[in-house]
């Protein structure tokens, strides 16, 4: 079934169909942005069967679960959006308002590993790997970018977007940081290793949290956003169903 927009109504952009994507790039980044002048960086690599020749060290990040945050979960009916840049009309009634859902919370899993011709390098490598995560309580900080339905590129304040934001602005930040948590089971990670031939190695798990956010919908200013209407209960207290069929609140019944 395809959904039509009533009259008046235009959709832009998915604007969150890329960060993921954007999250493990970001994270190969700052693992190889603190490397420094300790010599030839080492190299990360996606594919976890890869064996490298020679003493060639390599960072394997490998993102293996995504999973919604349940802890944030929220309404899926449209809202005024966040972002409200000045689009007045010519008839002078504030022009169109944006609408959006609310954003899809995520949690993205990655395993992360190392490998080295001598056990003594691959611990070295392994330590100095999780101190530089350690430091990534921002590993995205930026002001967040808004898609108008009609192409433009805006922050929250309704100005065009730029990757820099002045600290004293008025704008929404977005905010990715990562987490060293125990996810992954040593059964599990021996399973994992097998289903890719790769042989096993020591591994870490961190955990990213990010928000993806849908289309934002122009709509006419006339357009007003209401909660549903609560569905009263039974007086009788004899049946709790509402309308949709699924069971409500209800009177216990008192003694035949």
């Amino acid at each position: 079934m395809k959904h039509e927009l009533p009259e008046g109504f235009t959709r832009g952009v998915v604007q969150g169909r890329n960060v993921i994507g954007d999250i493990t790039e970001t994270l190969h980044r700052w693992i190889l942005d603190g490397w420094g002048d300790q010599g030839a960086p080492p190299r990360v690599e996606e594919d976890l069967s890869f064996v490298p020749k020679d003493r060639e060290e390599v960072i394997y990040v490998y993102m293996y679960r995504v999973a919604q945050n349940t802890n944030l979960l929220n309404s899926k009916r449209f809202r005024e959006a966040r972002v409200q840049p000045a689009m007045a009309e010519e008839n002078g009634d504030g022009g169109p308002v944006l609408l959006e859902r609310a954003p899809l919370f995520l949690d993205l899993f990655y395993l992360v590993c190392v490998h080295s011709k001598f056990r003594s390098d691959s611990e070295r490598l392994l330590g100095w790997l999780m101190m530089r995560l350690h430091e990534a309580t921002h590993l995205v900080y930026r002001p967040r970018r808004f898609v108008l339905p009609d192409g433009r590129e805006v922050d929250s304040t309704g100005r065009m977007w730029s990757p820099i934001a002045e600290p004293d602005d008025d704008v929404i930040m977005e905010k990715v940081a990562v987490a060293l948590v125990d996810d992954l089971t040593f059964g599990d990670a021996i399973n994992f290793f097998t289903i890719h031939e790769s042989p096993y190695r020591p591994y870490l798990t961190y955990r990213a949290r990010c928000a993806m956010d849908g289309a934002l919908i122009q709509a006419p200013s006339a357009t007003l956003i209401r909660p549903k209407p609560i569905v009263p209960v039974d007086p009788a207290g004899r049946s709790g169903e509402r309308p949709s069929g699924r069971l409500g609140s209800s009177r216990p019944r008192g003694k035949e």
